[in-house]
């Protein structure tokens, strides 16, 4: 199952308490105040890690809580520091405060690590107050409580290329087609209920991630067919892949389900408007209607945007359009190098 949102709970170990003791040995009449400080309570971090691809393992195990410090002893004993906590959490997932809605962390590379709850401090004993004119403290301190937080944790995968359009335009196919990801397909119309990742393989050691976006409809940007969550995962690909079905079985207008999905891309982020994307015809195999894919072409083209019309299932120019995303990309990583280098 796949899980891209959660609420959590973080606690950090409370310090343990200061002591307040005096040395009591035969031969030693003033002693003086031995009473050891408490430990450092735990604290709560969180860390990314490549081989998750799901906040699954945290939905069923939504509270974490780091141990607390143990309490000062006698002999000037210090209380043992309490053990931290690291919660695990996919490459993409940022990390929201609950209450504030404030983003706290992004992890958008893997090993990032962050604390998101810190430990109490642990309390003074009497000892740690002796001084020259206070050498026999009565007192100590209490430690204090550690950091306690709600968080909402959200998941937008990272991929090179966001392959979107309507539900059953061929996305799940072509994934499959193109990478080793083995998606649910079936040939009756509906929509993918989780986004699927696929690496393709271009050889000398050359790769790109793919993320099959589930199905869009009208009105996606405000929520239908929770069309905004899914739209979060396009928000971090390079390059988008319009898929769009010009076969007479959706009983749709191909010219229109395209421009649907692209007002729908805008109204959810002016960047997804501009997003570099191709726009690729599919289940030509089954065309009845060349009409209809000579439109789409022509609108493409007014549109300036590279077209392709493809058959997953007859794999019918499926290498022309993975050499030319691969080239695509090649492109965009030279264009964000060299504006880095200009910053």
């Amino acid at each position: 199952m796949f899980i891209d949102r959660v609420k959590i709970k973080v606690k950090a170990g409370d310090g343990g308490n200061g002591v307040t003791a005096f040395r009591r040995e035969k031969f030693v009449p003033r002693g003086g105040p031995s009473g050891g400080d408490g430990g450092v309570g735990g604290s709560v971090w969180l860390e990314s890690d490549e081989g998750l691809n799901t906040l699954l393992h945290l939905r069923y195990n939504p509270e974490h809580k780091a141990e607390r410090g143990r309490h000062g002893e006698g002999s000037n004993r210090h209380g043992k520091d309490g053990a931290d906590v690291t919660v695990k959490v996919p490459v993409g997932t940022q990390i929201f405060n609950a209450e504030t809605d404030e983003l706290e962390v992004d992890f958008s590379e893997p090993g990032q690590r962050q604390m998101m709850a810190k430990g109490g401090k642990g309390g003074g004993g009497n000892a740690h107050f002796a001084t020259p004119t206070r050498r026999a403290p009565k007192f100590h301190y209490q430690g204090r409580p550690g950091q306690e937080k709600e968080l909402q944790l959200e998941l937008k995968l990272i991929a090179d290329v966001g392959l979107v359009g309507f539900p059953n335009a061929g996305k799940s196919t072509l994934i499959s087609v193109i990478s080793a990801a083995k998606p649910k397909i079936a040939d009756y119309p509906f929509t993918t209920l989780e986004p699927n990742l696929g690496v393709v393989d271009m050889g000398d050691y050359k790769t790109f991630v793919v993320a099959d976006i589930p199905g869009l409809i009208e009105g996606a940007s405000e929520g239908a067919g929770l069309g905004d969550r899914f739209l979060r995962h396009v928000e971090r690909t390079k390059l988008i892949l319009h898929l769009v079905d010009v076969s007479s079985f959706s009983g749709r207008d191909p010219v229109e389900d395209y421009e649907i999905i692209n007002r729908e891309l805008a109204n959810y982020s002016e960047d997804l408007a501009t997003r570099p994307q191709i726009v690729v015809a599919t289940k030509i195999d089954s065309l009845d209607d060349p009409e209809r894919l000579e439109n789409l072409k022509k609108r493409a083209k007014q549109d300036r945007k590279q077209f392709f019309a493809i058959s997953s299932v007859a794999r019918t120019n499926i290498e022309e359009l993975v050499f030319a995303v691969s080239k695509d990309l090649e492109a965009i990583g030279k264009t964000s190098v060299a504006r880095s280098g200009a910053l």
